[in-house]
This record gives structure tokens, C-alpha cells and sequence, in this order.
């Protein structure tokens, strides 16, 4: 066999057993020396090709494939930085637990280190951001490098998938001429379908029965506990953990990213205002529970992060099926590796009758009068950025799918969009919580989601850091609209105690950008509407509009004025909490 035999041969065997263990989607950054694998994907009917020219924005855009999927998507880019612009979003990848296979091609070792163009050091790019790192032997058509190729391909997707999930590297290095042997690729495709697949089975954790009795009857004796659930795609789950609260009549504090504050059944145990709640001292110390059972990552809200610490001395179990160490607070009693929804059903199994929970009507009482005091933002006038999150519920269709931006946004979406009777699946980069490639991850999410209504809540200064991620909108035809919350700056910072240090503030953290942000859809050729009041939004997201591939709806807010409005709030909450415990009710 000639190179080009060789070449083709080889790549075609390694995509194929991609194909074969699964995969459907890949997003390409064009480049030269990753020529030949992308021709040869170009040729796999069953793959999903999408082309992305800007490499940081592709990386997200096919996290949000694979965050919505729960499918593993491959990203494929050319030698040199093209492969470090990945380097954000696998880092992302890595803690949030997506599936990520990232092809690199690269420069043949004897061009290494010698001064040749686009050639940098790929081997272990990633470093220890990557659940796996191998470095592919350069094409060879024998019969033992063939079945080495197809190898690693099965690897590479089994390992992706394997608990915890992540991201995997697969560095390519590949000699010219680089174009594959198209014109006799039936040939090449007749060799794969007389070749066998390697097929890796996988199987979830589980623990001993022992355990769970054990467990039942350690329950069972406590009267005053709660169920914490943080971030977490699972299918069948929230119906699993109802069960298990039912049973044990424990409140689920429920993080918006749980999936559990939207279309469920056992409302009456989830509490969805402990954010604003678990601020006031006289409420942290009457709720301290002598339990606590958590799943998932750890919830958006700071104020529950102190509750946690300030009781350090409760006894914490996190259940956690990917077997990973989630307690950034160091406080957890037992660390559970078992599949959350087996963990559930295993666990209620073991309980005859319903426990007594002597603080849950406490829970529920005071989750009742926070939401109640919280409401008082409806009655605002002026554009709030709490109003909007407050309003979300009834503004959304039904089945809509929500991605909201880091540092305000998903704050706002913590305090202010509580439990809803319709179908809203909220997502967001939590894994690093920076805000990168938000908007390409919101479009990624979008296109696995098709045609589910998509809509992403974001600031300015995220908005304008992914503005290239927008192309994604416009050459896939994905439907989107943007709520653009401008409050023209670092939003976030106003609550922080750099706020209090006026002289550098707007200079080093407020950052305004004074950009005129209609000019961005007409580059996209999109729609574009400055909201002035609360009719004009709430006409634009409840009439039925034809919506092109992308609306941006700016809502302009004052950081100012936000920040006033939350505090008197939380000053409003927290008197009713007080007066709620002076008067034992």
C-alpha cells in the first residue's frame, strides 16, 4: 500500500469505530493538516458535521451538544493554537462532566521541535483537564495498526462515557500528502463492514444491600433532615428522589440547575427560596437540620454554602454516581458512589412507612412567606433585573429550554424563578463558572434540542465576550432568542466588597463598554428590539411571532438601583422571617 492508501485506510478505520460505538455529532474548525479526517467524516453518512471557523467558540458550541445530548460530541481542529483555543471550554468539560472526544492533528514527530509552521508541543496539551491522552501512531495500513486504530477509537468513547464523564485527547500526527483516497472509498467502506467492532460494556456503581439497610435504619431514628440537590441531568431521577422525600418527609432544596423547580410531581416537598432565606441568622439557626443528603454539584447559592459551614457539625452524606469528591467545603460525613437513581430506589425500598419530619412544615411555612415578600419586585415599574427572572416562568412556552449566563444572571434565576407547572429545562456553565463561550454553548444546547424553544439570559460584558459564537445561529438555523440584560458593566461586582472602594471601582471592575448592541444582529441578520417597559416584553415573548435565527431583546438596567432593589428585599424577608419565629407560628 502506497501513503495514500496508508493514510486512508488507517483514519477511515479509527472514524468508523467512532461511528460504530456511537457517535453522531462533530464539530470541525477547518485547518490544513486535519485534512484528511475531515473528508473521510465528510464521507460517514451518519455523522453530523458542523463546520465552526472560530476554534474557542466551536469547543462550546459542542459542549452544549453534548451537555443537552448526554451524548459524546467530537470536536476536530489542525496542529498548533488551533488546538489551545479548546483549551476553555475542555476545561469546562472536565468539571461539569461532558462527554468531549478532541481529535487533534499534528505536525509528524520529525517535525517537531525544528521550527516547522503551526507546530507546537500537543503532547498532553491538556494536561490532567482530560480524563485520557493518547498519541496515535502515524497512518499505517497493516493489519495489526488497523485494529490498533479502531482500538483506540472504541477507547476513546467508552472512557468518555465512563463515570465520571468527561473529556478525552486523541493527538494525530500525520504525515503529507494529506488528501485521502476518495476515489476508491467503497472499497475502504466494504473493508470496515467485513472487520469487527469493539464493543465495551459498562455498568453503573452500586453498593451493598448491607448498606442500605443500614442506612434505612440510621434514617429512620432521625426526624430532622433535608435533601440538597444541586446540578444534575439524570433521566428518571426527579421521580426517584420523590419517592425517597415522600418517605422520609425531608424538604428538597432545590438548585435551579436540578431540574427540579420546573413540571414535577411532589412540589409540596421542594423548597426553591433558601437563597434568600438562609441569609437571615434567626432562620439558619431554627432550621439547622441533624441530617443532610445531597446530590449533584454543589448549588448556585452562597447563602446556603454558609448555612452549610455553619453547620459543619451535621452529618453529611453526598451521593455521587460518578464517584468523584464534590465537597469543596470539607464537611461531608460519608462520600456515597452509587447511581443516584438506584441509590433512591434501593434506599425507599427499605422504609415501611412514611418518617416524621417535625421541622418540614417550618420549611414549607417559611419558603411560602419568603416567596410571597419576593414578589413584591412584580410590582416594580423601572426595568429589574429581578422582575425579569420573576416573570421568566409565565413570559417561557412551554418546553422551552432556558441557558442562563454566569456571574448576575444565575443568581437572579436562583432567588426569583421559583417552582413552575410548565416543562422548562434550565441549563448553564457551572462546571468553572466563567463566561466564556456562553452564547456558543446556549447554540450548541439549542441545536441538540431542535425544536424546543431556546432561550438564553445574559449580561453584556458575557454577551460581548462569545459574539462570535452568534455565526453558530445564522449557519445552522438555530432558532434563539437573547435576552440581553445591559446593565452597561461587571454587574456582579456592585455586591462584592470591591464596591466599597469607590476610587479604581468602575475603572478595574464596573468596565463599562457603552456598546450599541443592535449593530450585532444586523451582522447576524437578526431581529433587534430595545425593551422600554414590562408590556412591550411581555407582548414580544407571549405573541406568536416568526423568530429567524436570532432576536436579541435588550432590557437596559442600572447597577445602581439593582443593587438598592435587592437589598430591600432581602431587609423585607428577613423582618417577616423574624416576625414569623417571634410569633411561633
Amino acid at each position: 500500500m502506497n501513503h495514500q492508501q496508508n493514510l486512508t485506510a488507517y483514519l477511515y478505520a479509527f472514524i468508523n469505530e467512532l461511528v460504530q460505538s456511537g457517535i453522531e455529532n462533530v464539530v470541525i474548525s477547518p485547518g490544513s493538516r486535519s485534512t484528511p479526517i475531515a473528508m473521510l467524516m465528510a464521507e460517514q453518512a451518519k455523522l453530523n458535521l458542523f463546520v465552526h471557523v472560530d476554534e474557542r467558540s466551536a469547543a462550546f458550541y459542542a459542549l452544549g451538544m453534548a451537555k443537552a445530548s448526554k451524548k459524546p460530541t467530537v470536536l476536530l481542529c489542525t496542529s498548533g493554537t488551533a488546538a489551545a483555543n479548546y483549551f476553555p471550554a475542555i476545561i469546562e468539560a472536565k468539571i461539569s462532566r461532558i462527554p468531549l472526544i478532541v481529535l487533534t492533528a499534528d505536525r509528524p514527530h520529525e517535525l517537531r521541535d525544528v521550527g516547522a509552521p503551526q507546530a507546537i508541543n500537543q503532547i498532553e496539551l491538556y494536561g490532567n483537564q482530560v480524563k485520557w491522552f493518547v498519541e496515535m501512531s502515524p497512518p499505517d495500513g497493516t493489519e495489526g495498526m488497523i485494529r490498533y486504530a479502531k482500538t483506540v477509537g472504541a477507547r476513546a468513547v467508552a472512557t468518555t462515557l465512563l463515570d465520571p464523564k468527561g473529556p478525552v485527547h486523541v493527538n494525530l500526527p500525520i504525515r503529507e500528502p494529506l488528501i485521502p483516497d476518495l476515489e476508491h472509498i467503497e472499497a475502504y467502506q466494504k473493508k470496515e463492514k467485513n472487520n469487527s467492532s469493539i464493543h465495551i460494556e459498562q455498568g453503573s456503581l452500586a453498593i451493598a444491600e448491607e448498606y442500605f439497610q443500614s442506612l434505612a435504619k440510621k434514617l429512620q431514628s432521625q426526624t430532622n433532615g433535608i435533601i440538597i440537590c444541586g446540578e444534575l441531568y439524570k433521566e428518571n431521577f426527579p421521580e426517584s428522589l420523590f419517592k425517597l422525600a415522600k418517605k422520609l418527609n425531608f424538604p428538597i432544596l432545590a438548585d435551579p440547575l436540578s431540574q427540579l423547580r420546573t413540571n414535577i410531581d411532589g412540589e409540596e416537598f421542594i423548597i426553591d427560596a433558601y437563597d434568600t432565606f438562609l441569609r437571615n441568622e434567626t432562620a439558619k439557626q431554627k432550621l439547622k437540620p441533624n441530617i443532610i443528603i445531597r446530590f449533584g454539584s454543589m448549588p448556585i447559592s452562597k447563602a446556603l454554602t454558609l448555612f452549610l459551614k455553619e453547620h459543619k457539625d451535621v452529618e453529611q452524606l453526598v451521593v455521587d454516581g460518578g464517584g468523584g469528591f464534590r465537597d469543596p467545603n470539607q464537611l461531608t460525613s460519608e462520600m456515597i458512589y452509587c447511581e443516584e437513581v438506584l441509590f433512591c430506589e434501593r434506599l425507599v425500598s427499605y422504609f415501611p412507612s412514611c418518617s416524621i419530619n417535625h421541622e418540614l412544615i417550618s420549611w414549607q411555612n417559611i419558603n411560602r412567606l419568603t416567596k410571597k415578600a419576593l414578589r413584591q419586585i412584580e410590582d416594580a415599574a423601572d426595568m429589574s433585573e429581578g422582575k425579569l427572572f420573576s416573570m421568566l416562568g409565565n413570559l417561557l412556552p412551554e418546553d422551552a429550554v432556558l441557558f442562563v449566563g454566569n456571574s448576575m444572571p444565575i443568581r437572579d434565576l436562583d432567588t426569583f424563578f421559583h417552582l413552575q407547572q410548565k416543562k422548562i429545562t434550565v441549563f448553564a456553565n457551572r462546571g468553572a463558572n466563567g463566561i466564556d463561550g456562553t452564547v456558543s454553548t446556549a447554540l450548541g444546547v439549542g441545536a441538540a434540542t431542535k425544536p424546543q424553544p431556546l432561550y438564553l439570559v445574559v449580561g453584556d460584558l458575557t454577551f460581548f465576550h462569545d459574539l462570535n459564537g452568534l455565526i453558530a445561529a445564522k449557519q445552522f438555523h438555530i432558532s434563539i432568542t437573547v435576552l440581553l440584560i445591559n446593565n452597561n458593566g461587571g454587574g456582579i461586582f456592585s455586591f462584592l466588597p470591591q464596591a466599597n472602594h469607590k476610587k479604581h471601582f468602575e475603572l478595574l471592575f464596573g468596565t463599562p463598554l457603552d456598546l450599541d448592541f443592535k449593530h450585532v444582529a444586523s451582522m447576524y441578520n437578526g431581529q433587534y428590539l430595545s425593551i422600554e417597559n414590562w408590556l412591550q416584553l411581555e407582548q414580544e415573548l407571549t405573541q406568536k411571532k416568526e423568530v429567524n435565527s436570532l432576536r436579541i431583546i435588550e432590557i437596559k438596567t442600572n447597577r445602581d438601583e439593582n443593587l438598592a432593589e435587592h437589598r430591600n428585599l432581602l431587609n423585607n424577608v428577613s423582618q417577616e422571617i423574624d416576625l414569623y419565629f417571634k410569633d411561633g407560628i
